[in-house]
């Protein structure tokens, strides 16, 4: 598909239909996750709601919900744990929940949680669907949500948030709509750090169109024509779209043909449109407006100037190395026996996220996914502190499960239930135990 071909694909109705078995799907998985952790912490004597809404991260965005910022608390180490660490969104949102109805802060962290992980599940089948067709997006979303952490989009934190608006700008960026994927964006950089993942998936999208455009220029230069793979585009359109398995016979991979995209009249025809370019300007202009703005709000309210977001974070012993710190710790587990099997499982587990993005780029996934996915994952490894938490920062990291949700797609309907329904209960089981442990998730 070249570049003519990069045109806005409008929105099909019965979209919410087609999305159903996903949605459903994950609401059953989750129902399954919140029953067990029920049962779990009833038989300890705990509460379950209260480990959902009342614990960790999650009394931090009620306490700014309900006071505004300005909190910290002083260790005897010397660490400082400000809440300005805490970005906005979710606090907002808490508050207007409260204010509308007679929930609490931590009521209204629990509900947006709940409708935020519908809507990142909605989207991520959006995304799968619009790349490799609906059973394979019905697969991502149900994989999504059997991952072990999984618990954790039901808590009163901001991953859901992120992920759900994170998954709707990759998707207005592979359907060509740049200024709502510049919005998203926008609002998912205002949500948690990581949101520079987004941003740099929007902006290189934007500026690929631009590059090959500068690349097809020299070579018409040097008198020759640009090859196909010189020509392709990241936008995919649904009539090259793969429906893994939708039709009884269907071999997995087959183009679907018949859902050809119906452009509009009026739709430009060419990403080099100057319409089509202005919006891509614009796009990624909106982009790191949230987190930049909040960033430098944190560096005037300190005095640490633009950098003062980085002196807040230092103080919750918060950083990015590279994954020394890490590796360290990896490797501290090796020295008993005791603490040896987790260190393998945490090697295995590392080994596992690398292999996976390096098979998303072999399958040439877009390319708006493959630096969203890049920047999630060298983010969370990367980080200096809370080593524990790493598999909840990987939850965004959605199209690493890409390539899995093919190969089940592949699988017949009653074997690829049975693997997820097995995964799931175990899931629902290692959530319960986990959120039951003493240290956050």
């Amino acid at each position: 598909m070249n570049d003519l071909d990069v045109r806005v694909v409008p929105t099909r109705p019965g979209a919410l239909r087609r999305a159903a078995p996903a949605l459903l799907g994950y609401a059953a998985v989750r129902a399954l996750g919140l029953v067990v952790l029920a049962l779990w912490s009833g038989a300890r004597g705990k509460d379950a709601y209260t480990l959902l809404t009342a614990r960790w991260d999650s009394l931090w965005y009620a306490g700014v919900a309900g006071s505004g910022y300005g909190h910290e608390v002083r260790l005897p180490s010397g660490d400082v744990h400000s809440d300005l660490a805490f970005f906005p969104l979710l606090p907002w949102l808490e508050r207007l929940v409260a204010a509308v109805s007679p929930l609490s802060y931590a009521d209204g962290g629990f509900v947006v949680s709940l409708v935020a992980s519908l809507a990142a599940a909605w989207g991520i089948f959006a995304v799968a669907d619009h790349v490799y067709g609906r059973r394979a997006g019905v697969c991502a979303v149900l994989l999504w949500a059997v991952l072990p952490v999984g618990i954790v989009q039901s808590m009163a934190y901001s991953e859901s948030l992120f992920t759900a608006l994170a998954a709707w700008s990759l998707y207005a960026v592979l359907t060509g709509r740049w200024v709502t994927a510049g919005v998203l964006a926008g609002l998912a950089g205002l949500t948690r750090p990581v949101g520079l993942a987004v941003v740099a998936a929007v902006w290189a999208a934007g500026a690929a169109p631009f590059l090959r455009a500068r690349a097809r220029g020299h070579v018409l230069a040097r008198g020759r024509s640009s090859s196909p793979r010189d020509r392709a585009s990241f936008v995919r359109d649904r009539s090259t779209a793969l429906e893994v398995g939708a039709r009884s016979g269907e071999r997995a991979g087959t183009p679907v043909i018949a859902r050809r995209v119906r452009v509009p009249k009026g739709a430009p025809h060419s990403a080099d449109a100057p319409g089509v370019r202005l919006r891509r300007v614009l796009g990624a202009f909106l982009a790191p407006l949230g987190a930049a703005g909040y960033v430098l709000w944190v560096g005037h309210r300190t005095g640490g100037g633009p950098l003062g977001y980085l002196d807040v974070q230092a103080g919750w012993r918060n950083g990015f190395d590279g994954g020394y710190a890490f590796a360290r710790f990896v490797a501290g587990t090796f020295t008993s026996l005791p603490s040896a099997p987790a260190g393998l499982a945490l090697v295995v587990g590392v080994g596992l996220v690398v292999w996976l993005y390096a098979v998303c780029v072999r399958q040439r996934q877009p390319l708006p996914l493959l630096v969203y996915a890049g920047v999630v994952t060298a983010l969370a490894l990367g980080a200096s502190s809370y080593f524990g938490s790493k598999p909840r920062l990987l939850l965004p990291a959605f199209p690493l499960l890409l390539p899995l949700a093919l190969a089940l797609a592949r699988l017949r309907t009653p074997r690829s239930a049975l693997v997820v329904g097995a995964v799931a209960a175990a899931s629902a089981v290692y959530g319960a135990f986990w959120l039951n442990g003493s240290g956050p998730p």
